[in-house]
């Protein structure tokens, strides 16, 4: 009786010490499957290959997922009837769903805007006396405050695309000539090398002032904005709304016009050197070697080919904050192949020291086609014949991420693998998102300080697992 009463306490107190873990996985044909409960074990049966990460070894505080509103992406909503509406917004922006917690708007015109536009059009009103922002009333902000009502805490970051038409020094907001989307002749394009904004006094302190009136607006509008980028895609010479600015004017209108009426109106906006499209290190140098600009810069945004300088710049400027600020938005395929991709820039992003990632498009129509013709992937598209929902497999694996990783959460040092990242959330729990990107099941085992965890993972599958 003895001896059984003896087993009993130790099963007893084995089941009350171990440890189970929540595990999310998602294939192709089955996402967002909740697998059986894992237990923690204290010792594993294979040592040859494992996967060991270190809850103690801290590198970044990550800040947020997301995407950004547009103009397109409302339209696409107005094909389904209120009640599927009010599902997708669910499915992004609650806790229950997605939980994009940071995301991103642009100022005036983006390249999935109905038409092109800006807050002011009238030329030479230096004082800004035309601002404002009606049009985003009747759309963007419908938009963004029907998100907020499933994630009042939601954050955002905005950036201009291009300033308006009468100041840039071919007055108009194209950069390139093409007579499918714009007006502009092809005299007037940009010039490769130069900076597509009128350098002038009068405009660089209009410019700032009318970044002032913008985030005013957008406060009453009861949407608090906390950083701008200060040009989408700097050296981008497009077809769409653009502006290409060389590193040291960018840097002068910061430090001498920007950053200071910011101070002056002590404006809580955050002023990022971005979006850096280009995989040049020495544009950042450039421009941080203005001494007044440096001291207003908060970070850098990367997006495309900016990837490629990333880790150089951590390395150099290692005081200041990182973040990737558009997904790469392929095709059209919203495929397997497109979330494989996607992922592939996540684990790039964020093992380089980037503190938050950031989709493009949240939702668009089938297809989604670009003012100049570019077919486009976004996370939710609505067949505009049928008005069928999808979610596609960029969603998922952006949910994988964004549904359990907490703003404030930590990366964590692991041991080298390609296909794994793990944080820490502000409550101590420990995320691990894992993918098998062979065509075969796959046994892996990790090891988080002295605990291990022993799965076999599904083929070409995206794996969440809650420590």
């Amino acid at each position: 009786m003895k001896m059984k009463f003896a087993a009993l306490m130790l099963l007893t107190s084995y089941l009350a010490s171990a440890q189970k873990v929540e595990w999310t996985s998602t294939t192709e044909k089955n996402p967002w499957t909740t697998e059986k409960s894992l237990v923690v074990k204290k010792t594993s049966n294979d040592q040859s290959s494992i996967i060991e990460i270190y809850p103690d070894r801290n590198l970044q505080i990550m800040t947020g997922f997301g995407g950004c509103f547009n103009e397109f992406g409302w339209e696409a909503l107005k094909l389904i009837p209120a009640e599927k509406q009010e599902k997708i917004f669910q499915d992004l922006f609650s806790p229950e769903g997605a939980n994009f917690s940071l995301n991103r708007l642009p100022i005036g015109a983006s390249d999935y805007s109905l038409d092109f536009y800006s807050f002011n059009e009238t030329k030479n009103d230096f004082e800004m006396k035309n601002f404002s922002i009606e049009r985003d009333k009747n759309c963007l902000i419908p938009y963004i405050k029907k998100a907020q009502k499933y994630s009042p805490a939601m954050r955002f970051f905005a950036s201009p695309w291009c300033p308006p038409s009468w100041m840039k020094a071919n007055d108009n907001y194209a950069s390139i000539s093409n007579p499918k989307c714009n007006a502009l002749s092809p005299n007037m394009e940009s010039v490769t090398g130069t900076t597509g904004f009128k350098m002038q006094k009068g405009m660089l302190k209009s410019y700032a002032l009318y970044f002032s009136k913008f985030f005013d607006a957008y406060d009453k509008e009861g949407i608090v904005i906390g950083d701008l980028h200060v040009q989408n895609e700097v050296l981008a010479e497009q077809t769409f709304p653009s502006c290409i600015w060389q590193p040291q004017d960018l840097a002068l209108f910061i430090g001498d016009y920007l950053g200071p009426r910011f101070e002056k109106e002590n404006r809580k906006v955050n002023i990022w050197l971005g979006t850096l499209n280009v995989p040049e290190f020495k544009y950042i140098q450039t421009a941080m070697s203005n001494t007044k600009a440096a001291k207003y810069i908060k970070g850098f945004g990367f997006q495309w080919d900016g990837k490629k300088s990333i880790a150089d710049v951590h390395q150099a400027y290692p005081q200041l904050h990182l973040m990737q600020t558009e997904n790469e938005c392929g095709g059209g395929e919203n495929n397997w192949k497109s979330a494989e991709y996607t992922w592939s820039l996540i684990k790039h992003y964020i093992n380089r020291g980037a503190e938050a990632y950031i989709y493009w498009n949240f939702i668009l129509e089938t297809p989604g086609v670009s003012h100049w013709g570019w077919v486009q992937n976004s996370m939710v598209t609505i067949n505009k014949t049928t008005g069928e929902v999808i979610y596609n497999p960029e969603f998922y694996v952006m949910k994988h991420l964004s549904h359990y990783v907490k703003p404030g959460a930590s990366l964590l040092c692991v041991t080298e693998n390609k296909d794994v990242l793990a944080f820490k959330n502000p409550d101590g729990k420990v995320v691990i998102i894992i993918a098998n990107t062979t065509t075969a099941d796959k046994h892996e085992t990790i090891k988080v300080a002295d605990k291990y965890l022993e799965m076999n993972l599904k083929a070409n599958s995206f794996n969440t697992i809650v420590l």
